[in-house]
């Protein structure tokens, strides 16, 4: 029976890594870091979460994820919370994956907002891919907080 070297397991490691791409659609969460963004994220992503937010989470997060109003703290006249920015200069980046997934599954009720869920509308895909676009409008330094209060984790 052969043995091998730390050395050529190591190498075997290192070429089935690299060889396990997604042909270029950009890395799934866990996949690590896209050589092109630097994010969980690639840039297919993006485009897809651009059609994909436009078509389900622009009419109250505005077109860029910038939010529509004014301070998105203040209640509004039903009680209720307005839909937040989600380019990085509200909340957002203070929850990681898993709850920015359960917020588009649930909706926004629990928190005190209106936004209806989209569990039964979009697919995990698609849901991904939103949130890739509003997060390619975080800059390197809110991403890097993310990411250290827990991002993809």
């Amino acid at each position: 029976m052969q043995v091998l070297s730390k050395t050529g397991l190591g190498l075997i490691v290192a070429v089935l890594f690299a060889c396990s791409g997604d042909e270029g659609n950009g890395p799934g969460v866990g996949d690590g870091v896209d050589p092109q963004t630097q994010r969980w994220y690639g840039p297919q992503q993006v485009e897809m979460g651009r059609q994909v937010f436009a078509d389900n989470c622009a009419l109250c997060h505005g077109n860029a994820a910038q939010g529509l109003h004014e301070d998105w703290r203040q209640r509004l006249a039903d009680g209720s919370f307005p839909p937040p920015p989600l380019n990085g200069s509200a909340h957002a980046w203070h929850h990681p994956l898993s709850v920015l997934l359960q917020v588009i599954n649930e909706g926004g009720v629990p928190l005190g907002g209106q936004m209806p869920g989209f569990a039964e509308q979009l697919d995990e895909e698609q849901k991904l891919a939103a949130i890739a676009f509003f997060q390619n409008f975080w800059s390197d330094e809110i991403y890097a907080n993310w990411q250290q209060m827990g991002g993809t984790n």
